[in-house]
Order: structure tokens, then C-alpha cells, then sequence
């Protein structure tokens, strides 16, 4: 799946340069789920966006299913994005002029999909995340726990091989947060997805089979749970 070779990521700001991310090796198989943890900086989203094609590392390669993320071009970077990965966000990222249903289709734009189709696989998507009654339902209408389904549901639509979350569960309380996991956990087990997670809650990274640990630019290996 991911395949991380001497990734190295710097930014130059005002007080100097900053490499959150250096000489990082790591592999990831197909299917695995990962729980990312690390102190505040210490590089965790900055590698979720090297996953994810949305940038690109100063020096290193990334390669996801043989493509190497790092010298693709920006259209075949979209398309990997596009394709191959869904994303969920600790805000939701939800439009709010949009319906439930709006917002997952939104997912399906870019790859050219007809409206009935986008349609249709929105309200399949909702359903595997419980919420196909609340389709025409807009985020000011949900809980938080229902806007972050809506927002798995966005990342599930286009069938991807692989979710990123970003602290999915960091703005929803203790027993939301367990549901929310419970059904992430769900669809990896049925979908064989390949799932990431970044969280700085420990109860969340327990759940993962695999436990990474990003500071001071290196990645290391959490022993057993």
C-alpha cells in the first residue's frame, strides 16, 4: 500500500527552518489500521497530508500502490486523491447550506459522476453509517456524532482503499466518541479498508491493531497494547 523512503519534510518560516518530518521509513500493508500519536507539532498532520497527496516532501519518496505521490503531477495527484482516498476531519468539514445527502455527493464531483448516481450512492453511503433518514438533513439539524457520520459517509462514497482521519473523534464527547470508533472499526473489518488514524487520545490509538508514535521528526513503533 504506503511505502515511505528517507521522507523529509521542511518549512522555512521567520525564526528559521522547521522539519516536522525527517528521514522517515515506514511501510503500510493493505488492510492495516493504524493509530498515529505524538505531541502537539510533532509532525502527525503533516504526514497525514504527505498520505494523502495534499503536499509533497522536501526530499523522499511516498509511493501509494506503486505511484509515487511525491513526482506525480497534479492531475494524477488529484486522481489518486479523488480514487483512492477518503478523508474525515475533527470539524466535519460539513457545508452547511448543504443537506446530509448534498455533502456526500460532494465527494463524487470531481470524479464526473451523473447527479441520479451521485445520488444514489450518497444515501448507500449514509445508510452503512446509519443516517439514511437524515438525508435531507442539514448539519445544523445533526449532532455532533451524526455530522461526523455524514462526514465518514463523504469519505466512504467514492469507495476508496484507504481512510485518513484526522482526530476524528476530537470534538465529540466520550460515548459518541466510542460509537464513532465502533463504526470506523466496522467498516475496516468489512470493507478491508486501509485505515489511519492521527489522535492524541489514547483511548482511540488502544483501538488500533498497530500504534506509531511522530516526534522529533522519527517515527517509532508503539510495543503491544
Amino acid at each position: 500500500m504506503y511505502t515511505l523512503t528517507s521522507l523529509t519534510k521542511t518549512y522555512k518560516t521567520a525564526r528559521g527552518p522547521v522539519t516536522p518530518l525527517k528521514d522517515v521509513d515506514l511501510r503500510i500493508e493493505d488492510g492495516e489500521f493504524i493509530a498515529i500519536q505524538g505531541p502537539t507539532g510533532g509532525g502527525k498532520s503533516t504526514l497525514l497530508q504527505m498520505l494523502g497527496a495534499l503536499d509533497r516532501p522536501t526530499t523522499g519518496s511516498i509511493h501509494l500502490a506503486g505511484d509515487d505521490l511525491s513526482t506525480l503531477g497534479e492531475r494524477r495527484r488529484a486522481k489518486a486523491r479523488a480514487e483512492r482516498i477518503g478523508f474525515v476531519f475533527q470539524g466535519f468539514n460539513l457545508l452547511p447550506t448543504m443537506t446530509a445527502g448534498e455533502n456526500v455527493e460532494t465527494a463524487l464531483v470531481p470524479l464526473g459522476i451523473p447527479a441520479a448516481e451521485r445520488r444514489s450512492r450518497a444515501r448507500t453511503a449514509l445508510a452503512q453509517v446509519g443516517l439514511d433518514d437524515r438525508i435531507d438533513h442539514r448539519p445544523s439539524e445533526l449532532s455532533g456524532g451524526q455530522q461526523q457520520r455524514v462526514a465518514i459517509a463523504r469519505a466512504l462514497v467514492k469507495n476508496p482503499t484507504v481512510i485518513l482521519a484526522d482526530e476524528p473523534t476530537g470534538n465529540l464527547d466520550e460515548d459518541t466518541r466510542d460509537d464513532v470508533l465502533a463504526l470506523l472499526e466496522g467498516l475496516w473489518r468489512d470493507q478491508g479498508l486501509t485505515m489511519i488514524i492521527v489522535t492524541h487520545d489514547s483511548a482511540v490509538a488502544k483501538r488500533a491493531p498497530r500504534r506509531l508514535h511522530l516526534g522529533g521528526g522519527g517515527i517509532t513503533e508503539i510495543g503491544d497494547k
